[in-house]
């Protein structure tokens, strides 16, 4: 390579077998030279040990991904002309694949999903809320949301507000500092006087506390999930677990469940979840009950309880690594067994898991023991992922990691 902008890094056969197939993440481990110093930050191109060139990304030396690949077209500039085509490519594509309801709210960019390695946007209505785990998007951010707000102006929608959710662990291995608050710079943006917006997913409304709530404030992977239990959900007894702000239980009272018993054991998330009840009108159809759910799976076994046709189990990640899969298949099948037991020959299971180290087969294979812990037969009716806005590339498995079932137990 000759007359290039950017220093380069070489690195190791695997690693560009890697990048040959589409994963644009190089580890440390894996360059094996410098051409010269490389500022935390910026950018660097990507070479195989033959000199041939594999892609341009964001060095880190303070990352064990040591190298986030943004492009594999050596004829790019890195311009605010780039930026604006990534964004726009983004948007365009939700809103092709969603309805305009849906693209109201929703992930408008999922990272290495959209080639911008380590950013999150999420939409709800007029009000951005933003992710950056990646320190080269950090250091381009104010050219990247203006990149964003044409391309969505283009579409006829004005954001009001840029909510900046830089809070989350995965900074500090980036060596980056957490952080939380409205983004101002560009003009026209302020900040709200209220970090809550009201917003509409599946004819519900729910009150997102972009500046306080979990993650960007909620969690919109779930959606078409959660219509699909509502549409199971009719006549049914319906027991919610983890129900976080309440969007199962409330999709499966719309649905037209008989009940729904709603249980986290967080009590912000049980007040939430009640406040969402009320303002839908299906507090009396929706019973919140803050109890941890695996005491009361385990009180309701005890018990024989069969009062529920239909059991929700939509848990947190149990487990953020590779090192503790083996815990969290535990932690998985003991309230999967404990619901399978639960159900009456006949009743129905909506069950996942949202982190991408319990794959689908580790995931399956464990709701194939339960079931026969339990003596009962899974019939599938669907088996589900995440929604259209946070695509799966395959070539990167990182970006598959919602898996979503639903059965009936017989």
């Amino acid at each position: 390579m000759t007359n290039r902008a950017f220093p380069a890094v070489t690195v190791t056969p695997k690693a560009e077998r890697a990048l040959r197939g589409g994963h644009g993440w190089v580890y440390d481990a894996e360059i094996t030279a410098l051409s010269g110093p490389i500022e935390d930050g910026e950018l660097a191109d990507v070479l195989s040990q033959k000199g041939r060139y594999l892609g341009t990304g964001f060095y880190n030396g303070a990352s064990r991904i040591r190298v986030r690949v943004v492009s594999v077209n050596a004829n790019d500039a890195f311009d605010d002309a780039f930026w604006y085509r990534r964004m726009k490519y983004a948007v365009d594509y939700r809103a092709a694949v969603m309805a305009p309801e849906d693209f109201r709210c929703c992930r408008l960019v999922f990272g290495e999903a959209d080639t911008l390695p380590g950013l999150t946007v999420d939409r709800f209505e007029d009000v951005l809320s933003v992710q950056i785990a990646c320190l080269g998007m950090e250091k381009r951010k104010d050219a990247l949301y203006r990149a964003l707000l044409r391309a969505l102006e283009e579409r006829g929608v004005t954001v009001r507000a840029i909510c900046e959710r830089n809070d989350l662990a995965l900074r500090q291995k980036e060596g980056l500092e957490r952080y939380a608050g409205f983004y101002t710079a560009p003009p026209g943006l302020t900040e709200p006087e209220s970090p809550v917006v009201r917003i509409c997913e599946n004819g519900l409304f729910y009150d997102v506390d972009v500046l306080n709530g979990q993650k960007t404030g909620f969690f919109l992977d779930q959606k078409y999930n959660r219509r699909a239990v509502a549409e199971l959900a009719r006549g049914k007894r319906v027991l919610d677990c983890f129900t976080n702000t309440g969007a199962f239980g409330m999709n499966a009272a719309r649905g037209g469940a008989l009940s729904v018993t709603s249980v986290d054991i967080s009590r912000d998330a049980c007040e939430a979840a009640s406040r969402h009840c009320a303002l839908n009108g299906l507090d009396g159809v929706v019973r919140v009950e803050c109890r941890d759910v695996f005491d009361l799976l385990t009180t309701l076994e005890r018990d024989g309880c069969r009062d529920y046709d239909l059991i929700i189990l939509d848990p947190p990640a149990f487990t953020k690594s590779s090192a503790t899969v083996k815990a969290a298949v535990a932690g998985y099948k003991q309230i999967n067994l404990k619901a399978m037991k639960l159900l009456p020959r006949g009743g129905y299971l909506a069950t996942c898991s949202c982190s991408h180290f319990m794959t689908e087969e580790l995931f399956v294979k464990m709701l194939r023991e339960a079931a026969a812990d339990a003596a009962v037969t899974l019939r599938q009716i669907e088996a589900r992922q995440q929604g259209k806005d946070h695509p799966i590339l395959w070539n990167v498995p990182e970006t598959n990691y919602l898996k979503f079932f639903l059965f009936q137990v017989v």
